[in-house]
């Protein structure tokens, strides 16, 4: 495995664990183990529309042993993977190694190059699974063909400080033209601030003493905090994309998770999807790798399995960006919780519904390989 970072410490990374990853998690026979690890517990999800507090989703009656959401950050539950991984010999993680490009050998991807502090490196490979995100070397070298749906927002992320009395569970909030989501992260919240695409820059032109007055305006709750924001670096900018292979596999070589399909932070779902993947790879996997180099269609196969889950996925996505955000992002005056928002307040069953739809999501999978037998 090459991490081209010298370690996973990246600020504003998702941060959510859904109930099926958590179930992974189960079924590897380690959930008891990840859970000592610092992390709250999401177990409804809240919003504020205009200053109506309102119920949007409840996790407490999933069919999972976890009927929670996870806060843990990215670092913590990338070093748990790695720390469980390192007992089997042959693993290796490099860290501070950049794939650079791919070979080829008779048409067949048969590893990949890299750069170490060490210097140039070539691994030579049965099957190379590009998980390098978003912004993908591994799709770019392979000239892996995609499509891009346009996306009306874009994101700025920042931390702001937790004190006594604040509400106890995440909340999303939204006023005239303006939306505001927060992370319980212990000792902090982590915000996001939603944007109209490309609107960074004019919102750094009018300055932050306004940008302090929109997060207030949006969650007084925090009126009394946001000058702890002093300077443009502390807020980081998320340019939010959605786009999707069209193959996700060459012979030699599959990409999964972001890499074959970048997902908006809408939900929290693409560290989940990107999980459920690995999952869906292993089982197909595990037994044609022990034979050498998987064949095309067995690649080709695990496309065909995670790819409606996928387009559903991105479908919600989009149209809540497009028929929600856009909108509010648009509005001269604060909002009234839509009906449907209120019945979803008013009826408890029906916030199973959400719950469902963001937890565990669509074709949830489940470990099939002997790793689940012997760890259990």
């Amino acid at each position: 495995m090459l991490e081209k970072h010298k370690d996973f410490f990246r600020d504003f990374r998702g941060d959510t664990v859904h109930p099926s990853t958590l179930e992974v998690i189960y079924e590897l026979g380690l959930l008891d183990e990840f859970l000592k690890r610092p992390h709250q517990e999401l177990t409804e999800i809240g919003g504020v529309i205009g200053g109506v507090p309102v119920r949007i989703a409840d996790f407490s009656h999933l069919p999972t042993h976890c009927r929670f959401i996870a806060l843990m950050p990215q670092w913590d539950f990338l070093d748990f993977l790695a720390q469980h991984a390192r007992r089997y010999p042959e693993f290796q993680l490099l860290m501070e190694s950049e794939v650079t490009g791919l070979i080829s050998e008779g048409g067949h991807i048969a590893g990949v190059e890299a750069m170490t502090p060490e210097g140039h490196l070539a691994v030579h490979a049965d099957l190379v699974v590009g998980a390098d995100g978003r912004h993908s070397i591994v799709r770019e070298k392979a000239e892996l063909a995609r499509d891009e749906f346009g996306v009306p927002i874009d994101v700025l992320w920042m931390r702001l400080s937790k004190k006594p009395g604040d509400p106890a569970t995440t909340l999303g909030r939204i006023a005239a033209g303006t939306i505001l989501v927060s992370l319980d992260r212990g000792d902090y919240w982590q915000c996001a601030f939603v944007i109209a695409k490309g609107g960074a820059e004019a919102l750094r032109q009018a300055g932050l003493d306004n940008f302090h007055k929109l997060i207030a305006r949006v969650a007084p709750v925090f009126a009394d905090r946001v000058a702890e924001l002093t300077d443009w670096d502390q807020i980081k900018l998320l340019t939010v994309k959605v786009d999707r292979l069209r193959e996700w596999c060459r012979p030699g070589l599959l990409c999964i998770g972001d890499a074959a399909h970048a997902m908006s932070p809408i939900g929290g779902v693409g560290i989940n999807l990107a999980v459920q993947d690995a999952v869906a790879t292993a089982n197909h996997l595990a037994e044609p790798l022990q034979a050498g180099a998987p064949r095309l269609e067995e690649l080709q196969a695990i496309q065909k399995r995670r790819e409606l889950p996928t387009r559903i996925t991105q479908k919600i996505q989009m149209l809540v960006q497009d028929r929600v955000m856009t909108r509010v992002l648009n509005l001269k005056h604060d909002p009234k919780p839509p009906f449907a928002v209120k019945l979803l307040d008013r009826c408890a069953f029906l916030r199973r519904i959400p719950a469902r739809l963001v937890g565990v999501g669509f074709r949830p999978e489940h470990v099939h390989t002997p790793e689940r037998a012997s760890r259990r």
